[in-house]
Formats: structure tokens, C-alpha cells, sequence
């Protein structure tokens, strides 16, 4: 879930930057390929990434 904003963060960036569109300080490409790149490192370290722990029991 989280690589899946990630990615939405990247292309905005990306059509902010290709565009040219000038934008406030929280809205410029950069921050929000850190932002992106924040989400994928949370995603790559498990969390957000559903549910864990325990499975089914055995009796």
C-alpha cells in the first residue's frame, strides 16, 4: 500500500517537473520524490504491507 503512494508521489513530481509548473515550497518536485522515497523505505521495511504475525491455527 504504501509503494503504491510512493509511486502516485513520483508521477506528481514528475508531471510537476515535466510541466514546469510553479508550485509552493511543499508542492516542488523534490520534496515530493523525498516524500515518495519515505514511503517506498517504510514499504521496503514491512510496514504497511498488510497483515503478519500469525497465520491460521492448527488443531
Amino acid at each position: 500500500m504504501l509503494a503504491i503512494v510512493g509511486a502516485v508521489l513520483f508521477a506528481i513530481a514528475f508531471i510537476i517537473n515535466a510541466a514546469e509548473i510553479s508550485a509552493n515550497h511543499i508542492f516542488m518536485p523534490t520534496s515530493l520524490m523525498l516524500l515518495g522515497l519515505a514511503f517506498m523505505a517504510l514499504h521496503v521495511a514491512g510496514i504497511g504491507s498488510g497483515w503478519g504475525g500469525r497465520g491460521r491455527s492448527r488443531r
